[in-house]
């Protein structure tokens, strides 16, 4: 079967890959554009162009699916498109371009989680289980029918990446299995059952941190943002950003933000028990344990959180 693949990050690059070795034949591969990264913001492919080219595809490079890319599209004569993260609404007339539409792979199970950020949304709202979804592309947001679903019980102290990595490479069969059924005519879809909840995309306030919720969500939220925004906080104005925490060992009466240092652990209160920090990045400077960044303070530093 002719392929036609959209897909932009890391976590497409697993699907790529399995696509590329099956025995469909991939005729383009469709990524944004080469986006400024680090701080001397070079233009940088993304690795789903970067693997692409590594495999020798055709790589369209478009930040939207428009008329002219539409237009490059039908003229591979497509007979299915598979589209893994690529950061872009595929519409009419694209939709309906090749002959068997277009499948999504996402990071979800489906209704749950409809968006740009299913997984680490799960993690912030405490879900204990996650998976991975293929489903027909429709007009509605994530809404189409389902294909076929793999569950993923979430480890107590995953990170959104570690998920998101773990789910890239289980989906990856999973589509591809997909794939082969609708190229050999036994393909099923089912329509999705349940109330659909939204999972839009993280922004730089999703990483703050709130010490007075429970330690639980306060936890949950670190993990749902790491790596990206990532989890900060502020101390006396200055950003603090939280690379790893875990709950304290010490029950200690905090209040929610207040700081100590006991028995060699920075704990910080929350709502109901306290959190150990392991690892922060002051505002200009490296990443340090937090015990050496809470030491190397003024002796008349706030003890306290901004609120």
């Amino acid at each position: 079967m002719r392929l036609v693949f959209a897909g932009t990050p890391d976590a497409a690059v697993p699907a790529l890959r399995v696509l590329a070795a099956s025995p469909h034949d991939i005729a383009a591969v469709i990524t944004r554009t080469d986006a400024p990264i680090g701080r001397k913001r070079v233009l940088t492919p993304s690795p789903v162009a970067r693997t692409a080219t590594e495999l020798g595809l055709e790589v369209i490079k478009t930040d939207r699916l428009d008329a002219g890319a539409t237009a490059r599209i039908a003229e591979l004569e497509p007979d299915l498109g598979v589209i893994v993260a690529y950061g872009g609404l595929v519409r009419e007339p694209l939709l309906s371009t090749p002959a068997h539409g277009w499948i999504n792979l996402h990071f979800s199970l489906l209704p749950r989680w409809r968006g740009a950020a299913p997984v680490q949304r799960a993690i912030m709202a405490g879900d204990e289980v996650t998976g991975a979804s293929v489903f027909q592309l429709v007009p509605a947001l994530d809404a189409g029918d389902v294909f076929a679903e793999r569950r993923y019980p979430i480890p107590e102290d995953a990170t959104a990446g570690d998920v998101l990595e773990a789910l890239a490479g289980s989906g990856a069969d999973l589509l591809r299995d997909v794939v082969d059924a609708i190229a050999a005519g036994t393909a099923t879809a089912t329509p999705q059952a349940g109330e659909p909840t939204p999972a839009p995309k993280l922004g730089d306030e999703d990483g703050r941190i709130r010490w007075d919720e429970p330690r639980t969500a306060v936890l949950a939220r670190l993990r749902g943002v790491t790596p990206e925004p990532g989890a900060h906080t502020t101390i006396e104005g200055a950003r603090v950003k939280v690379l790893a925490a875990r709950p304290a060992e010490a029950d200690v009466a905090l209040e929610p933000g207040a700081i100590t240092l006991h028995a060699r652990e920075v704990l910080v209160g929350t709502a109901s028990a306290p959190v150990a920090l392991d690892r922060v990045q002051p505002a200009g400077k490296s990443a340090m344990a937090a015990a050496d960044w809470w030491r190397g303070r003024r002796a008349d530093a706030a003890t306290r959180f901004d609120a």
